[in-house]
């Protein structure tokens, strides 16, 4: 499930590198809890509806932002919360909340991103970053999104991932988050399973960090 928190116009000038911002209002309204470190079985995207200006960005008729989820009850203490306490940052506040549910899924579905796709390893002491343009990051997409279903019970067997590489204009993003220089893709993905693997794939997200704003699914 996702719920699609609808945000007041900034006061403030929002930085292009705010995602170490929102994280910290996602885990303020979480609370006190068990995930930080561990897998993420949620998903975070970026603000959306803003526009570039000179040294960050604008949302002059708001923002929205996406936070979806495997386990309803995070989603709901994100809720409960967010009714106690609204505020975001940069002077924007939660001015409503909409919920949505899973679509129904074909057994074949094109996605495009709320948040670029982030996928990394460590290699002889290095951090490699892998994007759109290799067919080796497709599997190593596909590997990540098997390792969480089986954290959470999910059939993993069959379920496949890969860059949809007809995409006319996919992108590098360069990130800096918390002080680290990461690289990331923009380009669809198609994922190819059951209803019900697809569906976790929508909550989730895909790639590395999906807790932290990357790999996010409209």
């Amino acid at each position: 499930m996702k719920i699609i928190i609808h945000l007041t116009p900034n006061t403030s000038l929002v930085p292009y590198n705010y995602q170490r911002n929102l994280v910290g209002t996602f885990h303020k309204w979480l609370g006190e809890n068990q995930i930080h470190d561990e897998t993420s079985l949620y998903s975070l995207s970026w603000l959306i509806g803003g526009r570039g200006v000179k040294g960050g960005l604008e949302f002059r008729n708001g923002a929205t932002w996406n936070i979806a989820a495997f386990d309803l009850a995070l989603l709901k203490i994100l809720i409960r919360n967010i009714q106690k306490d609204p505020e975001v940052n940069f002077g924007m506040a939660v001015e409503s909340i909409s919920i949505c549910e899973e679509p129904k899924f074909a057994h074949k579905e094109k996605f495009y991103l709320a948040s670029p796709i982030f996928v990394k390893r460590a290699e002889a002491g290095k951090i490699k970053f892998y994007l759109f343009d290799t067919e080796e990051t497709d599997l190593l997409m596909t590997h990540t999104l098997q390792t969480k279903m089986k954290k959470a019970g999910v059939s993993h067997k069959g379920v496949q991932v890969y860059f949809d590489r007809s995409y006319p204009s996919p992108k590098t993003k360069h990130i800096v988050y918390n002080g680290i220089a990461c690289k990331a893709s923009y380009c669809p993905v198609i994922i190819e399973g059951t209803s019900e693997q697809i569906a976790f794939a929508w909550n989730v997200g895909i790639g590395n960090s999906t807790g932290i704003g990357f790999g996010a699914l409209k």
